[in-house]
């Protein structure tokens, strides 16, 4: 089975020739301030997964929360300078990388990648660099993390890709330097030219107590990056999904 699930924001489940992998997770109903729309994913998200990556170490991305519901014993792989907060927490097969390094795991090879982002946990957290990563097997997927647009991209399509992973948002209708609005992420698409694409980073949270209402942020992002993609990067075949959703690779 060849599969990714886009769980929600930045996290998706990808099985890929036997090995499953979660990035990102962030499995909560609630965030600080935020509110997830959707019911948080079953056990079944977490269920055998073989490692979990984390693309920086914001706390939508390096959720400790939401890390308590992966077993301990797992592959960690994780910004380098990010180990150590895990380590503390029992987690004890972690693996400190950085754009260049590369993973095996099962039958897959984690290529890391560089982001256009800032990674770091704040003035007083860790620090470390932002991550994408390209999955490779039978299938070669990218999720890129969080990011902006940068020349690197073309080099990660240059040989391929059956699946791009691309953020188009960020928590609400203000981003800050480092993401992909939608036109951008279009523009992501010239420049990787995937097979196909499923756009993430929008749609998953609310903002505090307006979250029992409609949002219009929340699905704003998706039409115009549609459109856009269809003008720039017409054949990139674009599929959005809905948390919880998969695409058959």
């Amino acid at each position: 089975m060849q599969r990714v699930t886009w769980v929600g924001h930045g996290t998706a489940l990808v099985d890929l020739d036997g090995v499953r992998l979660l990035t990102d997770p962030l499995l909560r109903n609630r965030v600080a301030h935020l509110q997830r729309r959707v019911a948080p994913p079953a056990a079944e998200a977490v269920r055998d997964l073989d490692a979990v990556l984390i693309s920086h170490l914001h706390r939508d991305h390096l959720d400790l929360p939401s890390l308590r519901r992966v077993p301990r014993d797992l592959t960690f792989v994780v910004p380098r300078g990010a180990g150590r907060m895990l380590l503390r927490r029992g987690f004890n097969a972690v693996r400190e990388v950085a754009p260049g390094d590369e993973v095996t795991i099962g039958a897959v090879t984690v290529q890391v990648t560089e982001a256009l982002h800032h990674g770091g946990r704040g003035a007083f957290g860790a620090s470390g660099p932002a991550l994408g990563f390209v999955f490779e097997g039978t299938r070669r997927i990218y999720h890129a993390g969080d990011t902006d647009l940068f020349d690197g991209m073309r080099e990660i399509g240059a040989t391929g890709l059956d699946l791009a992973l691309v953020p188009i948002w960020g928590w609400g209708p203000r981003l800050g330097p480092g993401h992909l609005n939608p036109l951008r992420a279009a523009e992501a698409l010239v420049m990787l030219h995937p097979r196909r694409a499923v756009p993430i980073h929008w749609g998953t949270y609310a903002v505090g107590p307006a979250a029992r209402r409609p949002q219009a942020y929340l699905s704003a992002p998706l039409a115009p990056f549609v459109a856009a993609a269809r003008e720039l990067a017409p054949d990139v075949e674009v599929v959005p999904l809905e948390p919880g959703e998969s695409i058959e690779l």
